[in-house]
């Protein structure tokens, strides 16, 4: 890239664009992916084909590659979320790893056979282990399945898969630099990269929803667009500064912005980037495609795609089997998983970049791609029938067994203890590597860049060591108060107590015990090499306790006020969409939902949808682009991209929620401020309304208002038609606050 020729820059682009165009929209005619289309263009834009013209300098497609791989996984961390991961249990992850250890044990043993080296084989065994998460949602949408049953399974393994992914494009370049399997490097590689995801999440959450609140009014299309990118490199070059991929930085900053409100508005925006740089990325993996090497290692490569297909069905119908899936869910859900796609290039390409990937190994993983692909939509149509013929030959025990053990699974339930305890778990488990992380990572910066800093402003080396205790002390005992804070509260305790006894008592000890353990670990850690007598590591060891107990009720108001407000930015997007940040009258919500595709309601007008009746919820906005219609009479019509303001209970919403949001992933992309506000005032004696009733009152005509309630002596009075307004009622009201100010008392 030092000489670049920008006239050859283009040319190049116009090649490979014009030829991707036309590939992929052959493609699209023949209902494949259009990523088929772009690997076909990239082998007619390459030497390996004749008849075309060629591209002149394969380093200038390799360098507009790279950002497109950059952007392809800052726009799958937007559809990640460390959040979803969360949600989709144990059962998702146990089947993911199933899945992932079963196909990388495979590749690596059909590498050993294929006379390949040990780094080359573990190479293949991690490229044949990820399905592709874009290929199969292309083929559910293609034949009509998204609403199937089977189908939230399978997005949950590929959720847990995409980390996976992740976290074995790290080992698999450590493996590739050390030129050697470690097992004592493999668990310091992974701990590492816990401690970075984690710290570096915890910062971005933090932060950044925060600062999209109070700047949302400002923030345009084009200015989000230009934010969001920025954040995507700024995170990829930090990651690339700790020792890791460009990738695996888009990546984090991806999933950060997922858990803001922002998610759905900034991957619409940079849809049209991921497209282009996307195109240009899986162009460069057909320009490595070379018939010559395709031809010589034919057999190979129908080993692999065998392996891949009934690897990927074995393993798939085995995991889900162990979720508690029905045989024919599980066997579907296998049968989708029959593909590699794009993680398989990203690993490839990293091991070529890396120069341990034999050559001849891309041109092969990218034909065992094309292949699988090609037939993912037969396999998917055929599970059905194969499940019949599995089912018809399968022993009656065993059927009566696989039965069984899925019936068991769905109707098994915890006791209500049991259920605490687990929630209580998870929230000590988060709770203990965040803070952990945070503290290693606010001591390691320290002793790197600020230590050397103290020893020169102070001097004498007793007093700059008791200068720099200080300092890491007063930096880390707020995290370190955090950390040892009591994990279960109060009402929590007590319930727990009455529902198990007294020896509940035990694990929450263990629990203290745990974490006073590892603050004074981290503590001593914080101080090493400062103070070579006990004497001194006394003496600051009771500094610290002093300042404990002098700060401890300002620290715990403080530590108490950040971690609320770090769960809050956790959870903002879901309480959005649901409404739980608007809390109003009694349990009602205003929550924002956007309506999908799916929608039942799409194109009927409000008076004909009957949301009320059928769901007892009250429509009181309609966002369109970047108008918002208030108070919509019963005419208005409802389409897809609509953002409704909807009122009811939390029961009620979470009834509409999936029937609005259709098929889509749940949306909330408000471009402007709301003016529509849901409060409540009392009614002034003067007022134009008060003695009339609410028939003639014309709140919706007067004011673009909708009355929810009426509270009059302490009672909540439905909004009957014929409800005679009266001076001194608290009026519970949706509208704008400007427009209902003549009301007002």
């Amino acid at each position: 890239m030092e000489h670049l020729n920008i006239n050859l820059l283009i040319n190049d682009l116009a090649l490979i664009l014009v030829l991707a165009a036309i590939a992929s929209l052959v493609f699209k005619l023949l209902k494949q992916p259009a990523v088929l289309g772009y690997i076909v263009a990239g082998f007619l834009a390459s030497p390996h084909f004749a008849f075309l013209p060629t591209v002149s300098s394969h380093e200038n497609i390799e360098f507009w590659a790279q950002i497109g791989i950059i952007v392809l996984l800052f726009s799958l961390g937007l559809e990640f979320s460390f959040k979803k991961l969360l949600k989709v249990g144990g059962t998702a992850v146990l089947t993911a790893l199933i899945i992932v250890v079963g196909m990388m044990g495979s590749g690596y043993l059909v590498g050993k056979l294929l006379g390949l080296d040990a780094i080359n084989s573990i190479f293949l065994g991690g490229m044949i282990s990820m399905s592709s998460t874009t290929i199969i949602i292309k083929a559910l949408d293609d034949l009509n399945l998204r609403q199937h049953k089977f189908v939230p399974g399978v997005f949950a393994v590929l959720v847990v898969e995409d980390l996976f992914a992740v976290v074995l494009m790290v080992m698999l370049s450590s493996i590739a630099v050390h030129k050697s399997v470690s097992g004592e490097e493999m668990v310091q590689t992974v701990l590492l990269l816990v401690l970075f995801l984690v710290m570096w999440f915890t910062v971005g959450v933090f932060l950044i929803p925060t600062i999209f609140k109070r700047l949302h009014r400002y923030i345009t299309d084009e200015l989000m667009l230009i934010i969001a990118m920025g954040l995507c490199f700024l995170m990829a070059v930090l990651a690339l500064k700790a020792g890791y991929s460009l990738a695996l930085g888009a990546f984090i900053m991806g999933s950060i912005l997922a858990g803001t409100t922002e998610a759905e508005r900034i991957e619409h925006i940079i849809t049209p980037v991921k497209n282009l740089f996307g195109a240009v990325f899986f162009i460069s993996v057909g320009m490595l495609v070379d018939p010559t090497v395709m031809t010589q290692n034919a057999g190979t490569i129908t080993i692999l795609s065998i392996v891949v297909i009934v690897g990927m069905i074995l393993f798939g119908t085995t995991g889900m089997l162990v979720m508690g899936q029905p045989l024919r869910i599980a066997m579907q859900s296998g049968f989708c998983l029959t593909q590699i796609g794009e993680f398989s290039f990203i690993i490839a390409t990293s091991g070529m970049s890396l120069g341990v990937l034999e050559p001849k190994l891309y041109p092969i993983i990218v034909t065992v791609s094309v292949i699988t692909t090609f037939f993912t939509p037969f396999f998917i149509k055929g599970s059905i029938p194969c499940f019949n013929w599995v089912a018809k030959h399968l022993p009656k025990s065993w059927n009566i067994l696989l039965e069984g053990y899925s019936a068991n699974q769905a109707t098994s339930e915890y006791s209500e203890s049991r259920k605490l305890w687990v929630k209580v778990a998870k929230r000590y488990f988060v709770r203990t590597i965040v803070y952990s992380a945070i503290i290693i990572m606010v001591i390691f910066i320290f002793k790197k860049y600020l230590q050397h800093y103290i020893f020169d402003l102070v001097p004498g080396t007793e007093f700059n060591n008791i200068a720099a205790a200080a300092v890491v002390i007063f930096l880390i005992l707020p995290l370190i108060y955090g950390l040892s804070r009591p994990n279960i509260r109060h009402d929590e305790k007590r319930q727990i107590v009455e529902q198990s006894g007294k020896i509940s008592y035990v694990p929450m000890v263990v629990m203290s015990v745990i974490n006073l353990v590892l603050s004074t670990v981290f503590f001593m850690v914080a101080i090493y090499g400062l103070f070579p007598s006990h004497t001194s590591i006394l003496i600051a060891g009771g500094i610290t306790l002093v300042l404990s107990l002098i700060l401890s009720q300002l620290l715990h108001k403080q530590v108490a006020r950040v971690e609320k407000h770090f769960i809050d930015n956790v959870n903002v997007r879901e309480n959005t969409r649901t409404g739980k940040e608007r809390g109003l009258v009694s349990d009602l919500h205003l929550a924002s939902i956007r309506v999908g595709y799916g929608c039942p309601f799409v194109g009927e007008k409000l008076k004909n949808a009957k949301l009320r009746q059928k769901y007892g919820i009250n429509l009181v906005s309609i966002q369109r682009n970047s108008v918002e219609h208030m108070v919509p009479d019963g005419e208005m019509r409802i389409f897809p991209g609509d953002t409704l303001g909807v009122i009811g209970s939390d029961e009620q919403i979470l009834e509409i929620l999936p029937v609005v949001e259709a098929s889509g992933e749940p949306l909330q992309a408000n471009n402007s401020e709301s003016n529509v506000k849901f409060t409540h005032f009392t009614l002034r004696a003067d007022a134009g309304i008060v003695g009339k009733s609410l028939k003639d009152a014309r709140l919706r005509e007067d004011y673009s208002a909708l009355l929810v309630s009426v509270e009059r002596g302490g009672e909540y009075l439905s909004p009957d038609i014929d409800l005679v307004f009266e001076a001194s009622d608290i009026l519970w009201i949706v509208g704008d606050p400007a427009r209902l100010k003549p009301l007002h008392e």
